[in-house]
């Protein structure tokens, strides 16, 4: 007898799944038993957690385009997937997630593990269903992955684990109520209105100072972004979501903006006259031209998203290539390079400030900075990189410049502390000939990445090869980033009570494991712990020892920040090295500009 587990299993490989990331439990048995029988097809990969299990899913999706799925048993294990499954829904990844349920007989009886996931699910999911007849699992699982790829959105399936294991109605009964559905889904092709359209041509062609925002919506648009930056004369800024869009050796991208942004794209932002934003939904209004100051046109896929982070003077909802090819032929190119060669001049002069700050050291201690700006040079063509949210995410989006074929990605809107292993892991088990590294600090180490070492030790033949697979830890026994929050934002001295992390020898952990461990300490053995890592030929953790008293120096120092930062210095713990360290810093930011220190 063929089970409804095993219809389930069938009809999302019809969808294309090849793996499925969970973790075991009573309530899903059926469905284990059918992965059994299924030999592979689709393949059950056991994460250590199903938190872990949901962000492989929503990396899945971010580094393929096609559907990460999920798996999780009932009560704890449905309730483990929210924070995964808020990740994919917040940066509008397509994932579905396959949950257990106690039995329907059961149901409404305040039973073990009983839940009301529909409700648990309802906010997380654009389409969230329990299959409670066999003839239902058909459309139920199309449906979810329909809703999934249109929404670009996370759908859930409820599956009672006596449902599980009855017997498969692969076809409904012909009768009143019966619906037959089909596998099959295709992209549309959205344009916007034309006299929008226009009217954004005519906002564009009048400005003449024009600033460019891209995020992820405009990830399949990169030849189009830079003929309209070419037409226009502007410059490009990059959301973090959108690091990839453009690679960072071209002469106009500005690289990230916000506060872990650059002074390149602060100063496009804040001298513009008109912003064009493509496909993002960058939030964080100080870092975008005040009200008034500059004309607006956005392009966004999703009209619910456009015209609410800036006022917009025209709207054109539709997918960001096709709009930008009918754009194109109506824009003018603007015969005054000034604004350009402006943008261009700031953009050396943030790459050499970048490399000044992170090639000074203080004392012993490694400057963090250095670590990623070692590694930028030693990139691997088509790497594909991750970051766990931190300050390490500061070095990340500044020093690793990105070239033509490499992929990038992080918890761009849920900000969430714990996905820079896992998306690391779902990379390689989807490219498995691409180099792969994760930056993670050592406080997301300690949260989830440590465990998820295990899931690395347990598929190691898989994961080894000659392309790099290295998980870089920033240990610096800080929760580093909530402590400078704490400073500029509250003007808080560090509160070593929350913000103090044991000191955890993270590569000699890795080594019990049988995987590759090395440490570094020395700030003048970065670039060789980098080269030996990358030629390792197995998973590293690459341990940095690394210096908490490094300020992530935003583009500009809000007046009321500074404020709140200068009144928590005067009773932190750390008050003398921060100052010390920050003062070096902005001078070197400076040095250009002293006697004596101009650029040769």
């Amino acid at each position: 007898m063929t089970q409804v587990a095993d219809f389930v299993l069938q009809r999302l490989t019809e969808w294309g799944v090849k793996r499925v990331y969970g973790y075991p439990g009573d309530g899903i048995n059926g469905l284990l038993g059918a992965f059994d029988r299924a030999d592979g097809d689709p393949e059950f990969i056991q994460a250590r957690h199903e938190e872990m299990a949901a962000f492989m899913a929503c990396a899945h999706a971010k580094f393929t385009g096609e559907v990460g799925c999920c798996v999780a048993t009932s009560g704890p294990g449905a309730v483990h997937l929210l924070n995964g499954l808020y990740d994919a829904k917040l940066d509008h990844q397509p994932v579905v997630a396959v949950v257990g349920q106690q039995k329907r007989l059961s149901l409404g009886t305040h039973y073990q593990q009983e839940i009301a996931l529909d409700q648990l699910f309802a906010d997380v999911s654009e389409f969230c269903q329990m299959i409670v007849h066999p003839g239902q699992a058909r459309h139920v699982i199309d449906r979810a992955f329909k809703t999934a790829l249109t929404t670009r959105g996370v759908a859930t399936i409820i599956i009672p684990n006596d449902i599980q294991e009855e017997e498969a109605m692969p076809s409904p009964p012909r009768e009143h109520g019966s619906v037959f559905s089909s596998v099959g889904w295709s992209r549309p092709r959205v344009l916007p209105d034309p006299d929008e359209l226009r009217r954004a041509a005519d906002v564009l062609n009048a400005g003449e100072k024009v600033a460019i925002l891209v995020g992820q919506g405009a990830a399949k648009a990169e030849s189009e972004v830079v003929e309209v930056a070419e037409l226009l004369g502007a410059g490009v800024a990059k959301a973090l979501l959108g690091r990839e869009v453009l690679p960072d050796d071209v002469p106009f991208v500005t690289g990230p903006i916000g506060l872990l942004g650059s002074k390149a794209s602060d100063n496009m932002i804040q001298g513009c006259d008109t912003l064009l934003m493509i496909g993002s939904s960058f939030p964080y209004s100080e870092w975008l031209p005040e009200e008034g100051q500059a004309k607006g046109v956005e392009i966004d896929i999703d009209g619910r998203m456009i015209g609410i982070r800036y006022p917009m003077d025209a709207h054109l909802v539709g997918d960001s290539k096709e709009t930008l090819k009918a754009l194109i032929p109506l824009l003018e190119r603007k015969k005054d390079r000034g604004w350009r060669e402006k943008i261009e001049k700031d953009v050396r002069e943030w790459n050499d400030l970048c490399d000044r700050w992170a090639g000074e050291h203080f004392g012993k201690t490694i400057n963090p900075q250095s670590v990623a700006a070692e590694l930028s040079s030693r990139l691997p063509d088509g790497a594909i990189l991750s970051a766990d949210s931190g300050s390490g995410t500061n070095w990340w989006a500044r020093h690793l410049k990105l070239r033509d074929g490499m992929r990038a990605s992080l918890s761009g809107t849920l900000a969430t502390m714990g996905p820079g292993t896992p998306y690391a892991i779902a990379a390689r088990f989807a490219h498995p000939d691409r180099p792969v590294i994760a930056f993670v600090g050592d406080g997301a180490f300690q949260m989830n990445g440590m465990n998820e070492m295990i899931t690395v030790k347990r598929y190691l033949d898989r994961l080894s090869g000659p392309a790099p697979f290295v998980f870089c830890v920033f240990n610096n026994q800080d929760l580093n980033q909530v402590t400078w929050e704490q400073r500029a934002m509250a003007g808080d001295p560090k509160y070593p009570g929350s913000q103090d992390i044991p000191d955890v020898p993270y590569a000699a952990y890795a080594e019990l494991l049988g995987l590759k461990g090395i440490v570094c300490d020395d700030p003048k053995k970065v670039g060789a712990a980098w080269d030996e890592a990358l030629a390792a030929g197995r998973p590293v953790v690459l341990e940095f020892k690394v210096d908490a008293e490094i300020a992530p120096i935003p583009p500009h120092i809000m007046k009321e920040q500074g404020k709140k930062a200068i009144k928590a210095a005067l009773h932190d713990p750390q008050a003398t090295g921060i100052a010390t360290k920050g003062v070096r810093q902005k001078l070197t930011e400076y040095a250009e500009h002293l006697p004596g220190r101009g650029r040769k």
